[in-house]
């Protein structure tokens, strides 16, 4: 496996990773309809492309052969010395294989280069598998929030790691 930064050319390739994982996980926690919106918006070829421009973001992606089979999308505050962990996605069919460890990883070492002290990390209080994914790490339950997805409030929670940036779980 390899993670690389992200190119226009695997703009697709995310699409298509949000996507699936949006529709996989979830189900019971947003209407299908609702999921397909939240990728849709969240997750166009035109944001994608302008991620990859801006001087503070990065998507990182997986690749498994020629295939991308994930991404992680982060984003840092030089002034405030913070990262923001947006997104870790990875296919459904390439779960349990590492490949989220691997991602985290790469976005952890990267903020580290860039001199970020604190790394923050949202998701749906609703998503069981993604907040054990950031406490199985080590990260800290700091509050929840309130994000919108398609018009409508659902409680999210804020994870946070603090320097140094080390991988807890095995």
């Amino acid at each position: 496996m390899t993670i690389r930064p992200a190119t226009e050319a695997d703009t697709g390739a995310i699409l298509r990773v949000a996507e699936q994982s949006w529709k996989h996980d979830y189900p019971g926690i947003l209407t299908r309809e609702t999921a397909e919106t939240a990728a849709s918006d969240w997750y166009t070829a035109e944001q994608v492309t302008a991620e990859l421009h801006k001087s503070q973001a990065q998507i990182l992606v997986a690749e498994r052969g020629e295939t991308v089979v994930g991404f992680a999308h982060t984003t840092w505050n030089y002034t405030e010395r913070e990262g923001y962990i947006l997104r870790i996605y990875v296919d459904p069919d390439h779960r349990r294989e590492g490949i989220g460890r691997a991602l985290l990883q790469a976005a952890l070492s990267d903020l580290d280069e860039k001199g970020i002290d604190q790394i923050n990390a949202m998701v749906l209080v609703a998503n069981e598998p993604g907040n054990d994914f950031y406490e199985q790490f080590g990260f800290e339950h700091a509050d929840e929030r309130e994000t919108t997805i398609g018009d409508k409030p659902y409680p999210e929670n804020r994870y946070v790691l603090e320097r140094p940036f080390e991988l807890t779980a095995d």
